[in-house]
């Protein structure tokens, strides 16, 4: 899976109206930084439908960072972000909360993961700390609960056992 961004005027898929080199191509090369936990889990989920690894790492906290991210079986297409709220995070905050919702596409099937995530912001800096998925599933309503659902990446693991591993 592969997203692409052929010209200036696409929408950035973080769901912000914003062209993707005017949104979140600063943030994934280093040109500017977020200034919010909502605006780093919106990077976060655009570096995370476009395999962008080294940004997912850079932007993870060290204390709860995983040594790598492996894409490889990663089948579907992430379509969407809507953020559902957003507890503190904000430039004056050093700790803050993002509920969200992600759409995705596997083998022609529209899903949907919620999940709620904590961030941390450290020397002017916001990282992702961790994430508790709340439900994956169909995106009609038929949602399977939490860590024993199915992994969003279409490994056929369960997510406590692929994903969801810290």
């Amino acid at each position: 899976m592969e997203l692409i961004m052929s010209t200036d005027t696409a929408n950035c898929l973080c769901g912000s109206s914003l062209s993707y080199q005017q949104c979140c191509e600063l943030l994934h090369t280093g040109q500017a930084h977020a200034l919010s936990a909502e605006a780093l889990m919106r990077s976060r989920f655009t570096a995370y439908a476009m395999h962008n690894a080294a940004y997912l790492l850079s932007s993870w906290d060290d204390s709860t960072r995983p040594a790598s991210i492996d894409f490889s079986k990663d089948t579907g297409e992430w379509t969407q972000l809507e953020v559902i709220s957003t507890k503190k995070g904000t430039a004056k905050e050093h700790k803050g909360i993002v509920e969200f919702k992600a759409y995705f596409t596997i083998e022609g099937e529209q899903r949907v993961m919620n999940e709620i995530s904590r961030f941390i912001k450290k020397q002017d800096r916001w990282f992702y700390l961790d994430g508790k998925v709340k439900s994956i599933g169909s995106a009609e309503g038929s949602f399977n609960q939490g860590l024993n659902a199915p992994c969003a990446c279409g490994s056929g693991k369960k997510f406590k056992r692929c994903c969801g591993k810290k």
